[in-house]
């Protein structure tokens, strides 16, 4: 048996969420013998093609990264066979793992999964939680097996969620909690003194992945539904909202009760430091409001550029 302190990790991630657990692998006693992300993207407003996050750590500590395009490809296998890895650690890869890669590491390969399993399986789990208006959520660590988030777990933390933060705020906490959770999660699973357990798949639920399209606010919607949809959509790809066909990004909301007798998407209130919308149920007060092209800004600061109608009405589309 390999000393826990001399294993040989593989690392997989490529997003900011991954970062903090590769830096706590770099200062663990864990040999980070490769570090394996996405290949290079056009990133950003301007579609620069830049390297992942965690490429950007990986060639700051001084550790080979390998981009295939492919887990299938067999001259990646290969390298990272040659690489005798001890375990493989992944924290939001971005590529299916195949059943030869996960069977070359000695201890298989565990994932840092930012949600409470079985619920929100997928690529968005913390968006489509604070969407949802969860109260609750956390970090699992799991077996990685070929279907999709359904490993055993063997490990969970948990953490609220308030009423007003914002999905990037969600995760950034979660990337802390769930590297510390593995640093724990290692040495019992080196040691056999974890196994796992397994999920219950009729409670799974699914996350997908983020388009602009689900970014469409209803205005029929309840207030904190759209609320919820605004701070889950934030930083990416944004709730939004058209006036005419001028299209506005909401960055901040708050849910109100009150309600008149006003359309869905009507504007009751906009001077001063105050836009209030009606909902189908309540009236959403809009905090932080973008025109498209412009930058982020008070509603103050908007209203004294961009004025509004009282009984003008919000529509989901142009």
């Amino acid at each position: 048996m390999v000393a826990t302190d001399s294993l040989r990790v593989v690392f997989f991630g490529t997003p900011e969420f991954a970062v903090p657990t590769l830096d706590a692998l770099l200062k663990s006693p864990y040999d980070v013998v490769a570090v394996v992300t996405q290949p290079d993207r056009p990133r950003g407003r301007g579609q620069k093609t830049t390297a992942s996050p965690v490429k950007a750590a990986a060639l700051a500590a001084g550790k080979p990264v390998l981009q295939p395009t492919s887990v299938k490809d067999a001259a990646f296998l290969s390298e990272l066979s040659d690489l005798a890895p001890d375990l493989g650690v992944v924290a939001a890869y971005g590529q299916i793992l195949t059943e030869r890669a996960l069977t070359i590491p000695r201890l298989g390969m565990i994932n840092v999964h930012a949600s409470i399993l079985p619920r929100y399986r997928g690529a968005a789990p913390v968006h489509r939680a604070v969407i949802d208006g969860e109260i609750e959520t956390g970090v699992t660590i799991m077996r990685v097996v070929k279907a999709l988030d359904a490993g055993p777990m063997l490990a969970t933390a948990r953490r609220p969620i308030t009423a007003d933060e914002t999905s990037d705020e969600v995760e950034q906490d979660l990337a802390e909690i769930g590297a510390r959770l593995l640093l724990t999660t290692i040495p019992a699973l080196s040691e056999g003194r974890v196994t796992g357990i397994p999920q219950d798949d009729s409670a799974a639920t699914y996350a997908p992945r983020l388009t602009k399209d689900d970014g469409r606010i209803d205005w029929t919607w309840p207030a904190e539904r759209i609320h919820n949809l605004i701070r889950g959509l934030h930083p990416w790809p944004h709730a939004a909202t058209f006036l005419g066909s001028r299209r506005f990004i909401l960055h901040r909301s708050r849910p109100l009760r009150d309600q008149g007798p006003a359309a869905p998407g009507a504007i009751l209130e906009a001077a001063g430091d105050r836009l209030l919308v009606a909902a189908g149920a309540g009236i959403v007060e809009i905090v932080e409001i973008q025109p498209e092209g412009k930058r982020p800004m008070s509603v103050r600061e908007f209203l004294a550029g961009h004025p509004l109608t009282a009984g003008s009405i919000f529509h989901a589309s142009p």
